[in-house]
């Protein structure tokens, strides 16, 4: 198929006066619109308006300018089918052979903060995916190219050819166009889907089970028909390779980490390797794992992250103090886990690491002596700098899991204490520097596998259990966790994921000497838990709001 003439017009101009110079130098007419024919003609080419080619001009501020037979009757005519060519010179259409378009920046409109919807529409680009998918579909007579990348290879293969396209290049070219619309298609539907009705994140309505059961308020059942509206009956997404793992979970998988094209740059799309050596598949798990915690204070923070479940968290007056702290949670733990700082880190942090190897260390800024320091002591470490502010996650954040034969989806977790829901129950309230400590074990639970059971200060874990098959026995673990490194457990204050389904695990944190406990309630037998916490002048406090994490 020998290339005689062909129809460049693309928003993104990049490299396209030297393209078409290019094709001109072989001999291929060139047909234009708008400002891409100004630019050509500027830059010296001769150029063949398309308003010429069609007899009508374009119109409706540019809206209508290559929808029109002359153009697609060009595109779509076969050349082996001797009627469509008859037809061609009988109207007068010259045939179009090679057709170059690159579309309306939707995605990156969209991507800006404070876009509207009327500045979104005007991005919605018509005649180019139709020129792209006519000469797409007609790949056995037309070339299609849809992004400044293609131009050198299929350049190349001109030159080298004398001005033809191979049926494999056209094939090849055509494929990539139809990913290329269709990409485009599922960006401006997921735009759509979020302006019309984006994920509801606020805490969930009252429970009125929990409601009879001493008046609390616990978490409500879904609403099917709001779930219906958020995630629709078919949806595309469009993955965009990162990194190549080393390996999967295990050495004999393979594995890689893509982001979601077409969304913000935030969390692990944004990380920015400073040293290390290349990532695996369980580091971007825990990687993900201690970002989220991290995520949740806005104090000077130091988490520690050990097979997804935080082993320490602290806050200090600077990151150095909370690392200290958090390294004393569990000192044994912390060997090969991940650690992050929501601060710039400086030698303070990397002093309170000294001989502690740890898989990755991340911070959204590094003094330029603290990374010297890293880099020529922990060369098995991989650092990273990315941001650690939850102000820069959006409002709608979808989560996507996979299962065996399908995905599961569902909105980000990001929900926090809500003061007006929170309830005291039992017959001593919580002291305000109980109630520091409560929201801070209640932030670092909400991260810990369920069942979660996290005994803290105000500023520090003193012990975890997480991921047990019952509540008991994670608050057995717990306080075992924090004699074994010499935390103490009096005067401590427990969270626990979801409500105590018996008294037994309350009695297990009771014992060891906390003074408060922060929990979502909901259970038949909140009552027997209330009373046991009674008993012993516990104060009790009930959130309404669950967070498992399996």
């Amino acid at each position: 198929m020998k290339v005689r003439r062909a129809l460049v017009s693309v928003h993104d101009k990049t490299g396209v006066v030297d393209f078409a110079r290019e094709l001109s130098r072989l001999g291929i007419e060139l047909l234009s619109t708008g400002g891409t024919a100004k630019l050509l003609r500027d830059s010296g080419l001769a150029v063949r308006d398309v308003a010429d080619v069609t007899g009508f001009p374009e119109m409706l501020d540019g809206r209508v300018k290559t929808l029109h037979p002359k153009v697609h009757g060009g595109i779509l005519a076969r050349r082996d089918v001797p009627a469509h060519l008859e037809a061609l010179a009988r109207h007068g259409i010259p045939p179009i052979d090679l057709v170059v378009v690159a579309l309306y920046p939707f995605e990156a409109t969209v991507a800006k903060p404070g876009v509207t919807l009327a500045e979104a529409i005007e991005q919605i680009d018509v005649g180019g995916p139709t020129m792209i998918r006519a000469a797409a579909k007609n790949h056995g007579s037309v070339g299609v190219v849809t992004d400044a990348g293609q131009y050198r290879a299929v350049l190349d293969e001109l030159t080298a050819s004398g001005g033809e396209l191979s049926d494999a290049t056209r094939f090849r070219l055509a494929r990539e166009a139809f990913a290329r619309t269709a990409r485009y298609d599922e960006a401006i539907n997921a735009y759509l889907m979020k302006v019309g009705g984006p994920l509801r994140l606020s805490p969930p309505p009252p429970s009125s089970r929990l409601d009879r059961a001493r008046g609390s308020i616990g978490p409500a059942d879904t609403d099917a028909k709001d779930s219906a509206e958020e995630y629709p009956a078919q949806q595309a997404l469009e993955l965009q390779r990162e990194v190549n793992l080393r390996y999967g979970e295990n050495p004999h998988q393979t594995a890689a980490f893509y982001r979601v094209v077409g969304t913000p740059p935030v969390g692990l799309a944004a990380m920015k390797q400073l040293h290390g050596p290349e990532l695996g598949y369980n580091n971007v798990l825990d990687f993900s794992a201690a970002l989220g915690l991290l995520l949740e204070f806005d104090a000077p923070a130091a988490v520690v992250i050990k097979h997804t479940n935080p082993c320490g968290t602290a806050l200090g007056p600077t990151v150095g103090e909370a690392m200290a702290r958090a390294k004393a949670c569990d000192p044994v733990s912390i060997y090969g886990g991940i650690v992050g700082v929501n601060r710039m880190l400086d030698m303070a942090v990397v002093q309170a690491l000294a001989g502690i190897f740890v898989e990755i260390l991340f911070a959204p800024a590094f003094a330029p002596d603290a990374l010297d320091e890293l880099r020529r002591t922990k060369k098995k470490c991989r650092v990273f700098e990315l941001p650690c502010e939850r102000a820069g996650l959006p409002g709608r954040l979808p989560e996507y899991r996979s299962v065996l034969g399908g995905l599961l989806a569902q909105s980000t977790d990001l929900a926090d204490l809500d003061p007006a829901q929170l309830k005291t129950v039992t017959k001593r309230a919580p002291t305000p520097s109980e109630m520091a400590a409560l929201r801070f074990a209640w932030r670092v639970a909400k991260h810990a596998k369920s069942n979660a059971i996290v005994l803290t200060t105000a500023e520090q874990v003193v012990g975890v259990g997480a991921g047990q098959m019952n509540r008991v026995d994670s608050a057995r673990i717990a306080v075992m966790r924090a004699r074994e490194v010499g935390l103490a457990t009096e005067g401590a204050v427990c969270a626990s994921d979801a409500f105590f389904p018996f008294r037994d695990g309350f009695d297990v944190v009771a014992r060891a000497g906390v003074t408060a406990v922060i929990q979502p309630g909901g259970s038949l037998r909140d009552g027997e838990v209330i009373d046991a916490a009674d008993e012993q002048g516990i104060a009790m406090v009930f959130t309404g709001l669950r967070h498992f994490r399996h």
